[in-house]
């Protein structure tokens, strides 16, 4: 299935892009080995195969047509190319899971590293890892990442924390005696099972705000102090609650084991929200996160409900964006 592109500037560098890595890269490998060209009428497809067994839980697209997906099997990073769906791995991970990612626009993807209790960064060019980020040790699960003018912050479901590597001139990385742990308090308290969990900033720029799975609430959080203050919603709750995008004043929440996305239409200060919409689909499979490019979301299905093995099936899957 193919579809147009909106912006006619977005197609021409896409098809720039296209012919760029034609010449770089005449064929790249699928999931399932086999080598495949690219063609005008495979451009865009609502379907992307992922390597089998590659247990896909994150997903990053920047402002070029590249999506990058975690692998919570061995860390591995794999990038693929929106236009045609091909991809490779340009990272090989460290043998802990990659979670959560996000990539800025120096073309560097911030990792979320899982159970590993780390994070680190990528270059999306050339998977070179730039920086490595020890967070703390077990019982963790560093589950998400978003970025803000002065920092990248990072989630832990398993501890009522927040990991916050700041950015120096320029966006330079730190070294490791960087990294700030600011604690949750305020509303937060800590739950049995998978706490904090997708996280994304307030409309106005101004706090965080991330979802608890275990109580199905969004919490808005200031960064500079940690308080938590509980998001009043109105229309639904953040049942299931997995990754978030925020864009305008509009938040997508997945909500992975019931299959959908929730839509919610938030005030400028992320104190207040209103459920607009759901939206599903039949290929859904366990989504986890969500990322857009030109009308379109793109979540990758995770699978929790299949028992993983080399030769599992998986794939991400594009839907219109209301």
């Amino acid at each position: 299935m193919t579809r147009r592109l909106r912006n006619p500037i977005v197609v021409a560098a896409a098809l720039s892009l296209a012919a760029t890595m034609a010449v770089a890269v005449p064929a790249m490998a699928t999931s399932n080995g086999q080598a495949t060209g690219s063609s005008v009428d495979e451009l865009f497809p609502t379907t992307i195969q992922l390597p089998n067994g590659f247990r896909p839980e994150g997903i990053a697209i920047g402002a070029l047509p590249f999506a990058f997906f975690g692998s919570l099997a061995d860390g591995d990073i794999y990038r693929v190319n929106l236009l045609t769906g091909n991809g490779r791995v340009i990272s090989e991970g460290p043998g802990t899971p990659s979670v959560g990612l996000k990539v800025d626009h120096r073309g560097r993807l911030f990792v979320a590293g899982g159970s590993g209790g780390d994070g680190r960064v990528v270059s999306a060019f050339s998977g070179e890892v730039l920086a490595s980020y020890s967070f703390t040790t077990a019982p963790t699960f560093v589950n998400d990442v978003v970025l803000t003018p002065d920092a990248a912050w990072f989630t832990d479901s398993m501890k009522a924390q927040l990991y916050k590597v700041p950015f120096g001139r320029h966006g330079s990385l730190p070294g490791q005696s960087g990294v700030v742990t600011l604690p949750l308090t305020g509303d937060w308290v800590q739950q049995p099972g998978f706490n904090a969990n997708g996280i994304t900033r307030t409309p106005d720029g101004r706090a965080l705000l991330v979802v608890q799975s275990a109580t199905a609430t969004i919490f808005r959080v200031d960064p500079a102090t940690g308080v938590a203050t509980r998001v009043t919603l109105t229309g639904g709750d953040a049942a299931n609650g997995d990754g978030m995008l925020l864009q305008g004043r509009t938040l997508f929440v997945v909500q992975n084991q019931l299959n959908r996305v929730e839509v919610i239409r938030l005030n400028r200060s992320g104190t207040q929200g209103e459920v607009v919409a759901l939206l599903t689909d039949p290929r859904f499979d366990i989504p986890t996160t969500v990322a857009s490019f030109d009308g379109r979301l793109y979540l990758p299905n995770a699978r929790f409900n299949t028992t993983p093995t080399p030769d599992t099936e998986y794939t991400a899957n594009a839907i219109p964006k209301p």
